[in-house]
């Protein structure tokens, strides 16, 4: 037996022009991911520094806004100075140490595969393995000259992206300052005034949702920084690796965690291939360190920080870091999830309504029929 529906042209019109908005509004989302990722960050930024600043703000002469935010703000960008000063430096060191010594190792190849000539001579290897070697050898100059195209090349980049970080600074103060004169003026807009307190409700609640988890996940990113710093250090006094890698491992440490799942390893993966430049032998210890902080950390200190966290499911943290990874980049995945738990917020609230509103509804039957 077939069913035959009867789609009138206007709900076709209709549908289309549905999925065509859509489809404009993610064009529109994803061409300006860039101006995008800046509002989110100075949001994020100004969500921080709310707590503090309000603190200060009852404290200062005057209850001055201004003035608080001001020095929340000094120490901010003393902080990113300390960060520019200590930690791109001996970065920097360790790029230029790895050109240099580009050549060396494959020579050292080269000799390693020269005490293997018996095996080498009996399969008829000597050939491949010259003209390898020789062609490895004379490319590292081009690998190092591409490096050094690609410094040069990225100090456009770098100043995007000082911009990028002084505009981030603007829009956060602007926010902080203005913040309550706005939200004053939308309450007011309100004439329904239970609708009014539902929607501050729901707005005090992702505010929450939001400052504790991105409190708790700056607290165990900087645990797992000075952890991970310490460990360099130490490490410098046992194997042969600079102590001045210790504040760039920090950093690593710091800026990859934030990123939920997966950042914290990509973090602990970096910094041993930056010992192993140095010394295997750091590389591996400081791996073995990490593998067994990472247990501690997810068992003990995360649980006991994160004893707000929002409530959501592994598949959709997954989902919410990788839609965010690849739309908006690093700063895309760190948002995500904060991103996710507001959604959350709305949908709960949503479905609590929709359940009171049939609660009522079949109530009212009830009500009627006894009648």
């Amino acid at each position: 037996m077939k069913v035959h529906h009867d789609i009138d042209t206007q709900t076709f019109i209709r549908f289309w022009l549905v999925v065509i908005g859509f489809g404009l509004v993610g064009y529109a989302v994803y061409s300006a991911r860039e101006a995008l990722i800046i509002l989110g960050t100075a949001f994020f930024l100004a969500l921080i520094l709310n707590a503090p600043v309000s603190r200060l703000a009852r404290i200062m002469p005057g209850r001055s806004r201004v003035m608080s935010t001001a020095i929340a703000f000094v120490a901010v960008v003393v902080f990113i100075g300390a960060f520019v000063f200590l930690a791109i430096p001996p970065i920097a060191q360790q790029l230029v140490r790895f050109i240099d010594t580009l050549p060396t190792v494959v020579s050292s190849a080269r000799s390693q595969w020269e005490g293997l000539n018996t095996l080498i001579i009996q399969y008829n290897l000597q050939s491949q393995v010259d003209s390898g070697l020789d062609a490895l050898q004379k490319s590292t100059s081009g690998i190092a000259a591409g490096i050094g195209g690609g410094i040069i090349a990225g100090i456009g980049s770098i100043f995007s992206f000082i911009t990028a970080v002084f505009l981030v600074l603007v829009l956060a103060f602007l926010m902080l300052v203005e913040a309550p004169t706005w939200m004053g003026r939308l309450w007011r807009l309100y004439d329904d005034k239970a609708r009014m307190e539902r929607h501050r409700k729901i707005a005090k609640q992702m505010n929450t949702v939001v400052s504790n988890y991105v409190t708790g996940q700056l607290t165990v990113s900087g645990l797992g920084a000075v952890f991970a710093g310490i460990t360099v250090f130490i490490l410098s006094f046992i194997f042969n690796i600079p102590s001045n890698l210790a504040v760039p491992a920090a950093a690593i440490t710091f800026i990859l965690s934030l990123i939920p799942m997966f950042g914290a390893t990509i973090g602990g993966i970096l910094i041993g291939l930056v010992l192993a430049f140095n010394d295997i032998g750091a590389a591996i210890s400081y791996l073995v360190y990490f593998v067994v902080y990472q247990q501690i950390e997810n068992n003990f200190i995360s649980p006991t920080i994160q004893s707000k966290r929002i409530e959501l499911s592994a598949l959709t943290i997954l989902a919410s870091v990788t839609v965010g990874l690849y739309v908006f980049g690093i700063a895309g995945g760190i948002i995500s999830i904060p991103i996710a738990g507001c959604l959350k917020v709305l949908l709960d609230s949503y479905f609590e309504r929709r359940s009171a509103t049939r609660s009522a509804s079949s109530k009212a039957k009830i009500n009627k029929t006894a009648v």
